[in-house]
């Protein structure tokens, strides 16, 4: 079956049905895809039947159905036991297949996987997103891509009908690096705008006054411009997004900085900020709620500077 807008051949697969996973199926069924899906959980393959996929017993019979094959799953070692673990595509007819791995992971994890698969004829490009489970709906993510030329060209009638902005960034592991440091940037961002809504309010200053004005300065962030309008000041705190995935991205980030020997002292205060979080919000918890943590001198630590210090 070739997708007559497209030109991609056969099913597309999608491994992993969780919010994302779910809001990216419902997307390629409106964009015209024939699409299958695969979860552990049975009630997460009945909401992407409802929402027009077929569903398959196995991911084993998924890699036998799709040319290509998306996957959006938690961790690192997920995918890897997906692709190379007992009935991966490792394992599998050996037939090429095009992988699209959506998730926030490890950028020499991906690498290593290249290598594994590549031989085998199989394409891995890493193409993790931004703009939460709205995006995945509406297919405008912000996807950020590594891979090859050809295999970028390759992927692209499948991305380009979930994202809304595209970025090649690089060759594979390329894109899981940029979405570490995006997430990095995110949580720092909600920490020092939360101390900025602070200061400002303390200071006399009504919080949609300040808003306005720092979303009209040069301190507006994604943070000003969306979360807070969205999902804090409302006190709606249903992004999709929680706690306990910014924690692990976060921890992400530190073992990155780590693994490559580069000093960051003021992304490591905030790392240590999220981590101390875990005593205030679970790990099910929208994750701006960090947002309303009582930030204090115990949570890192460190010792106040007064003035003229």
């Amino acid at each position: 079956m070739t997708n007559s807008n497209t030109g991609v051949n056969g099913a597309i697969g999608v491994i992993g049905l969780g919010n994302m996973g779910l809001g990216m199926v419902r997307t390629l069924v409106r964009e015209g895809f024939a699409v299958i899906g695969f979860d552990l959980s049975g009630e997460r393959q009945d909401e992407a039947a409802r929402a027009g996929a077929a569903i398959v017993a196995s991911q084993k019979e998924l890699f036998k159905s799709c040319d290509t094959i998306i996957l959006s799953l938690p961790t690192a070692a997920h995918v890897t036991a997906v692709l190379t673990g007992e009935g991966g595509l490792a394992d599998g007819d050996g037939a090429p297949r095009l992988v699209i791995d959506t998730t926030t992971s490890e950028p020499d994890v991906t690498r290593n996987l290249d290598q594994i698969l590549r031989p085998l004829g199989h394409i891995l490009i890493d193409a993790p997103v931004s703009g939460g489970q709205a995006g995945a709906n509406s297919g405008q993510l912000t996807m950020m891509v590594g891979g090859s030329d050809a295999d970028f060209a390759k992927a692209m009638p499948v991305l380009t009908a979930l994202g809304g902005k595209i970025t090649h960034v690089g060759p594979v592991g390329a894109g899981h690096a940029v979405k570490i440091v995006n997430n990095m940037l995110v949580a720092a961002h909600l920490l020092t705008m939360s101390e900025a809504i602070r200061l400002g309010t303390a200071a006399g200053v009504e919080v949609e006054h300040l808003i306005s004005a720092l979303n009209a300065g040069s301190g507006r962030s994604a943070i000003s411009e969306v979360n807070y309008p969205k999902w804090v000041m409302n006190g709606a705190f249903d992004s999709g997004f929680t706690m306990g995935l910014m924690r692990k991205d976060m921890r992400l980030a530190m073992a990155l900085a780590a693994q490559k020997d580069v000093a960051m002292p003021v992304s490591e205060l905030a790392g240590a900020l999220w981590a101390k979080s875990a005593d205030a919000f679970a790990d099910d918890a929208d994750f701006n709620r960090i947002t309303e943590f009582e930030m204090t001198t115990d949570a890192t630590g460190t010792h106040p500077i007064k003035a003229g210090e």
